[in-house]
């Protein structure tokens, strides 16, 4: 299939925020998505009150009660209607502002996934045990897919009918590696953009914590011992899938 752009009018975005317990991040966070965007709020079972905060402040809210991080970025994506969808962390470790390259890089036909490697600001931004087990992650992925990323990190932006056209099945937390694995099988051109990284707001549900890291090493290798799916293909004929562009 021959590369295609996509429109640039800024009401064909769609923002996918994974939501839980998220209220002091929140006002932050939904300030910062480009004008004309619309903010996808999943809520994943908070009990702070990030729901009612999110609708205040002009999100759309979805709810989704099955708990998981991979679980609530997919109910964002089916919820989604633009022709793009970005994903973004709700916690304000991530500049969801930033979103407007990544989209601008999509529409011009410059790569079909846009993924955000996160560079660390300010002490604590991310914990040596969570960079550990990323790098491990990423060595692993070059060898399934021969893609030379650096970070599996959740900001990433891609057209909503290929992203649905992976059927991803993981809904903890090797969802965002089986997009990319996918995509990879799929033949898809995936870009790798630096991005700042800093300290989130609130309490970490994974990377914070040896258990909840070594519970995503364990969801996400599982994923890559997966046998190749063939998603949709939306590169260029001839495209090759390895190597980040």
């Amino acid at each position: 299939m021959t590369a295609h752009s996509v429109s640039t009018d800024p009401t064909t975005v769609d923002v996918v925020l994974p939501c839980l317990n998220e209220a002091e991040a929140l006002p932050w966070v939904l300030a910062r998505i480009p004008a004309g965007w619309r903010a996808l709020v999943v809520d994943n079972g908070s009990t702070d009150g990030s729901a009612e905060i999110a609708r205040s402040l002009g999100a759309t809210v979805v709810t989704e009660s099955r708990r998981g991080f991979g679980a609530a970025c997919h109910a964002g994506l089916l919820a989604a209607e633009a022709e793009v969808v970005c994903f973004c962390d709700c916690d304000a470790s991530l500049d969801p502002g930033l979103l407007a390259g990544f989209v601008a890089s999509v529409a011009a036909g410059e790569a079909d996934l846009i993924l955000g490697r996160r560079r660390p600001r300010g002490r604590g931004a991310w914990p040596l045990h969570a960079r550990a087990g990323n790098l491990a992650l990423a060595r692993l992925l070059r060898r399934r897919t021969g893609l030379t990323l650096r970070d599996l990190g959740p900001m990433r932006a891609g057209r909503r009918a290929e992203l649905l056209g992976l059927e991803l099945s993981d809904r903890r937390s090797g969802y965002p590696l089986q997009m990319v694995v996918r995509a990879a099988d799929a033949g898809w051109r995936v870009r790798e953009v630096d991005v700042p990284y800093v300290p989130r707001s609130g309490k970490s549900k994974v990377t914070g914590t040896w258990r909840g890291t070594w519970q995503a090493v364990h969801d996400m290798s599982k994923v890559l011992a997966q046998p190749p799916v063939a998603g949709p293909s939306v590169g260029a004929p001839g495209a090759p899938a390895g190597g980040a562009r």
